[in-house]
């Protein structure tokens, strides 16, 4: 990229056919947001349709379950269905419900079995800490102990992974594969397509977190043969802080008993009959374990809508155009400054977020708050940038790099403390 005017990001947004979308949200004045991939603001329409909920509860107290535009007792697969484009998956391969590190749990329970030589978990060594807990937890219940069990594939150069690593530790001893779909610190997006491949041929389950890839990924789960995926929806689906997640399960898998099974994980017909013996639910929603959050699984109602109108593959389209940007603008802007780009390059293997890393990244990032701009610091070094294609224009971008430049330019971060908060 030769041209770093403010013109340039001025005629970008004027050729982006998303940029209506930014109006939808609730932006601070004088603040640039690029922490979405930690927690996506608040937009209208999630207001509105949290709103909605209360009405609905207002209005018709317990009738609510069924009356009303959307009835509380089909939310969950109502949602699924919505969510389902996203991550290509199917009719009834999608249920919106718990936690993501519950979710885990269930599907964990559910899939993985030790048997004669196959009694061990693959993972990665970079992975969330939540989802090593989980497999953690899982292989303990078996009785098995996690420092044998649990394999973690190792890093290369200590930021990425390397699918054919991967895949060699696919042995005979392996049940199951779990690993993330976007690395969360280097912003690193696998060959889902091809791990899922090699686990088929090896006859071996596998599941994906997609935390930080759906909302800004497109996925072809179904096509591709993945086993389950399990993700939030506050980071860039923009459902609200702690709202409920998400889970797919192959409908291969379909008539399984889930391992954790609550009254929602029922066949809706017989339900309400009361029988101490489960009918499971013939789709994604017999993993449910207990009832819908409703005021929590709400605002993604509204959020979905716009996804349906934008289309992830356009979403993704600009994604990569913006990160493309923004590393473009480090690269001219901040050469000589120590900021190293640690997410690869490739748009093939580049999740929504850019990977700064500096030696000073802590203070650099508390100088950007008191400067107008939300970043988001991973220790030891990382500054993660995220774009945010529906509320985040090409000028923010060139905004927040001139800031960062008179940061740098200034040393204004040598007047912070280098140490991180509670919360980073």
């Amino acid at each position: 990229m030769s041209d770093t005017s403010r013109t340039y990001a001025e005629q970008l947004d004027r050729e982006d056919v998303l940029a209506s979308y930014k109006a939808e949200f609730y932006l601070k004045e004088g603040t640039i947001y690029m922490d979405g991939n930690s927690l996506g603001l608040l937009s209208k329409r999630a207001e509105q349709s949290l709103l909605a909920a209360l009405d609905s509860w207002r209005t018709y107290g317990i009738d609510g379950w069924t009356e009303g535009e959307h009835p509380w007792f089909y939310y969950a697969e109502k949602l699924g269905a919505l969510m389902a484009p996203l991550v290509g998956a199917g009719d009834g391969e999608v249920v919106v419900t718990g936690s993501t590190t519950t979710n885990l749990h269930q599907l964990v329970a559910t899939f993985y079995h030790p048997e004669g030589k196959r009694t061990k978990i693959l993972a990665d060594e970079l992975t969330f800490p939540s989802d090593i807990y989980a497999l953690q937890s899982q292989i303990r219940l078996h009785g098995l102990d996690p420092q044998v069990h649990l394999i973690q594939v190792k890093s290369r150069d200590g930021r990425t992974l390397n699918e054919d690593d991967i895949i060699a530790a696919m042995s005979d001893e392996v049940a199951l594969v779990l690993l993330p779909s976007v690395l969360y610190r280097s912003g690193q997006l696998l060959d889902i397509e091809r791990l899922s491949a090699a686990a088929r041929e090896r006859n071996i389950l596998i599941g994906f977190d997609l935390c930080h890839s759906i909302g800004a990924v497109s996925h072809e789960l179904s096509r591709w043969g993945v086993d389950f995926a399990v993700w939030c929806n506050y980071k860039y689906l923009n459902a609200g802080p702690g709202s409920v997640a998400g889970l797919y399960v192959n409908r291969r898998h379909f008539g399984r008993t889930p391992a954790l099974a609550g009254w929602f994980s029922s066949n809706k017909d017989v339900q309400f009959d009361m029988s101490h013996q489960l009918t499971p639910a013939e789709h994604a929603g017999a993993y449910q374990i207990g009832t819908p959050h409703i005021l929590s699984a709400a605002p993604l109602m509204g959020s979905l809508s716009m996804f349906v109108e934008a289309g992830i593959d356009r979403l993704r389209a600009k994604s990569l155009r913006m990160t493309q940007y923004l590393m473009d603008l480090v690269e001219s802007e901040l050469s000589g400054m120590g900021f190293v780009i640690g997410n690869p390059m490739e748009h093939h293997r580049r999740g929504g977020h850019v990977c700064l890393i500096h030696e000073e990244a802590v203070r650099i990032c508390k100088a950007l708050k008191d400067n107008g701009v939300v970043p988001d610091f991973r220790a030891p070094d990382v500054i993660r940038l995220a774009p945010i294609p529906l509320y985040t224009s090409f000028q923010d971008i060139w905004d927040m790099v001139q800031r960062l430049k008179a940061i740098m330019t200034e040393k204004q971060y040598e007047r912070y403390e280098k140490k991180r908060g509670v919360v980073a």
